[in-house]
């Protein structure tokens, strides 16, 4: 789990108080955005020309975004800095001149640079209060990298989080890549117009590239922590340890804090220093003693002082010179009770960045309102944090979950806990993980079969799968058992939003687990879900060669079902690479196969298929005779959903006929029941086949150009970048020239690929 520690707050403290620990930092559900909701400006139905700039000025393009109806804003997200900041004098001035937007001669942007635990982050969030007051900023975005976790935050994940932040809704969110960067930029450029200036921190960051594509345009302003200097992003601070007095400062706010009463420090100044040096003037160190101190309030500063001088050396990867961080750890894991000691150890167990409540029961092996009860406690000794993005999920930061997995190594090693109940904990956590994505995936699967009541609908069963993704995928690379069950219960969802890189991934892990499992009847299966995710990716050559794979297997095997799959998607491959006799072959061969064996919904996918073919050979009456077969055959199933593709590829073939008024009423049907069916990548589709039917119709330009704007419209939603950014290009192209048509049309929609996922 990622995360750091937090002080204990009460009230709002102001920019120039004086320094604690850690506030809570973020965790990357999807980039782990924090902030409270706020009301959004509404841009309904207004688009944007926003510049992309690169470096520093020099102007390279303009795109045009469009921007949708309001949603909840995370523009306050900035916490208060923790009681006992101070000594940062000269630190926060510096900062304060680089965002001083009357001082700026470029961006904005500072780069506080320092180790662990030093206080950067409280910098950052005292820098960003005190601009605040300044009246410099509107707003404030926070984001967590994790630069220094196992598996650090990519700039496309952070991307995504800053976008919902802006109030992005998640179905209207490009892919990653050069679209997601446009749409942040073009967001924070509207803003700019609107009169906002917003301040973008980005805490915990390990490379230069995670933090680029994040830098915002304008007279925007940008914060940035990290243990690297990061050279090029801004203007760089080195952030070193507090001075002793200022240390000692910090231990004596942070304990009266706790209770007004706690003269110690006043006391026994002497061993308040020696505490501080023994903490080396780290404030995250210092709060954790101050944690301990304040949950013994009649133990002496002499003796914590002496306790702390006789442990061993810091914890692997951090030394400030001369104490250990680990005593403070230890300590701190001392005085928790032993179930709750226990937990903290299993924690270590989870191998995504942060945990739900329910999964940390599933590690505890006992009722939710007792792990409750020790999450609580281990937040208020500031082991873990709750999530201040999602309630009811907690994060590590990355030194305390380093040292959670060697509390849980040593306890096994000494035989203290016996080394079988880690790894049932750990079985009973992918357990937990599996059954869930199964669950959730039956509310993905075509209409007609079972769905589990482990989620109440679709909807429900997406936002898990959106909160779990990383914890699934690295779940998945756990065990090879866990990598066959997610590869094959995570595919319906990597595609539904197209993360198709990790579509490949979960379906590869799927298939090698079937080779070291020797396990042949699902090995034809991950051949084939295979070959699907290639094709996405325009890896068609290989896509083909998967599915022949699977067509092989199947048949040594006697699957006839599975075999006609395979024969449908090689067909789909086939077509790709142009090669359309033999695509209208294997489809022609799987529609025999699904006969055979009573598959009508298989049935109709093959005769949706057949008709696609039959359209690219230019036998467009036949191609209407098969799509009408398909239409027929899907509204006898029930499935809606495919049966929009068969109106869409019907629509095509009128056009091919040229029966234009039968074409564009064909399509006005498949648009609607995609878009009812929430399908964005097919309505993408569908809304461009209407924009070619109109094209050759002879209709009016303006019409066409709005026609190819939805499409652009629904592939964004989808997560479709190279797509979106083709149908944009035919509406500007019809913009520019008008009358002349724009040439090519996208692609007819396909019948839903053989997949076997589950």
């Amino acid at each position: 789990m990622g995360g750091k520690n937090s002080a204990k707050r009460k009230g709002k403290k102001g920019a120039r108080g004086r320094e604690g620990g850690k506030v809570p930092k973020q965790s990357q559900v999807q980039g782990a955005v924090t902030g409270a909701a706020a009301a959004g400006n509404d841009y309904r139905g207004a688009r944007f020309s926003a510049s992309q700039v690169l470096g520093h000025g020099s102007m390279t393009a303009t795109t045009y975004v469009q921007q949708y109806a309001p949603v909840p804003t995370a523009l306050d997200a900035l916490p208060q800095p923790p009681v006992g900041f101070t000594g940062r004098e000269d630190d926060l001035a510096f900062v304060l001149r680089v965002l001083d937007p009357d001082r700026a001669g470029g961006p904005a942007v500072a780069v506080l640079s320092g180790w662990g635990g030093v206080g950067k982050t409280t910098l950052a969030y005292a820098a960003g209060h005190a601009a605040q007051k300044q009246g410099w900023f509107t707003g404030v975005l926070l984001v967590d990298l994790r630069g220094y976790d196992p598996h650090p935050a990519q700039a496309e994940d952070a991307l995504e989080a800053l976008l919902r932040s802006l109030g992005v809704r998640p179905e209207h969110l490009p892919p990653p890549g050069a679209g997601r960067e446009a749409l942040y930029r073009s967001q924070l450029n509207a803003r700019q117009v609107a009169g906002e200036r917003l301040l973008v921190v980005v805490d915990n960051a390990s490379a230069v590239g995670q933090v680029q594509p994040l830098l915002p345009p304008g007279h925007h302003g940008m914060l940035i922590t990290s243990r690297n200097r990061l050279p090029g992003l801004g203007r760089l601070r080195i952030v070193n340890h507090l001075q002793p007095e200022d240390a000692v400062a910090l231990l004596e706010a942070a304990l009266q804090n706790n209770d007004p009463d706690d003269l110690r420090v006043e006391r026994d100044p002497e061993a308040a220093e020696r505490v501080a040096l023994a903490c080396g003037c780290l404030p995250l160190a210092l709060q954790i003693t101050a944690a301990l101190l304040a949950q013994d309030p009649s133990q002496p500063l002499a003796e914590r002082a002496d306790a702390l001088a006789r442990t061993e050396s810091v914890l692997d990867g951090l030394s400030d010179g001369e104490r250990s961080l680990r005593a403070m750890f230890d300590q701190s894991l001392d005085r928790l009770l032993p179930q709750e000691r226990d937990l903290f150890r299993l924690l270590s167990l989870n191998p995504g960045p942060d945990i739900s409540t329910p999964a940390a029961t599933v590690l505890a092996d006992q009722p939710q309102p007792a792990t409750e009860r020790l999450l609580d406690r281990l937040a208020a000794s500031h082991l873990i944090d709750r999530s201040p993005v999602v309630r009811g999920r907690w994060q590590m930061h990355d030194l305390l979950r380093a040292y959670a997995h060697e509390q849980a190594d040593t306890v096994m090693a000494r035989g203290r806990v016996p080394r079988r109940r880690y790894d049932r904990a750990h079985h009973r956590l992918i357990k937990y993980y599996t059954e869930h994505a199964e669950a959730a995936d039956t509310h993905l699967r075509p209409p007609g079969g079972p769905v589990s009541s482990q989620f109440p609908d679709r909807e429900q069963a997406l936002a898990w799968f959106d909160a779990e993704r990383e914890n699934l995928i690295a779940t998945a690379h756990t065990t090879t058992r866990a990598g066959l069950d997610l590869g094959f219960a995570l595919g319906r969802y990597l595609d539904w939003r197209r993360r198709l890189q990790d579509l490949v991934v979960v379906r590869s892990l799927a298939l090698d687990a079937c080779r070291t499992l020797n396990d042949t009847a699902n090995e034809a299966g991950a051949w084939n879900n295979l070959g699907t995710a290639l094709k996405e990716l325009r890896r068609f050559d290989e896509a083909r060669d998967a599915h022949e794979t699977a067509r092989t297997l199947h048949q040594r095997t006697g699957d006839t079902r599975g075999e006609a799959g395979a024969w449908n998607n090689l067909g789909l491959a086939l077509k790709e690479l142009r090669r359309f006799d033999e695509a209208l072959t294997a489809h022609e061969t799987a529609r025999i196969l699904h006969q055979r064996t009573g598959d009508t919904h298989g049935e109709a996918g093959a005769w949706n298929n057949i008709g696609s073919a039959l359209q690219e050979l230019r036998r467009f009456g036949e191609a209407h005779d098969a799509h009408e077969t398909a239409r027929t055959q899907f509204q006898q199933t029930g499935d809606t959903h495919n049966e929009a593709d068969a109106w869409n590829n019907l629509g095509i073939t009128y056009r091919g006929l040229e029966r234009f008024d039968e074409a564009l009423s064909a399509g006005r049907q498949a648009v609607a029941k995609l878009a009812q069916a929430q399908d964005w990548f097919r309505t993408g589709e569908a809304w461009g086949e209407l924009a070619a039917t109109l094209t050759a119709a002879g209709t009016d330009p303006a019409r066409v150009r709005e026609a190819w704007l939805e499409s652009a419209t629904a592939y964004t939603q989808a997560g479709a970048d190279e797509e979106a950014a083709a149908s944009q290009t035919h509406a500007d192209s019809t913009q520019t020239v008008e009358g002349q048509s724009p040439a090519g049309a996208l692609p007819s929609c396909e019948g839903e690929p053989a997949s076997e996922d589950g």
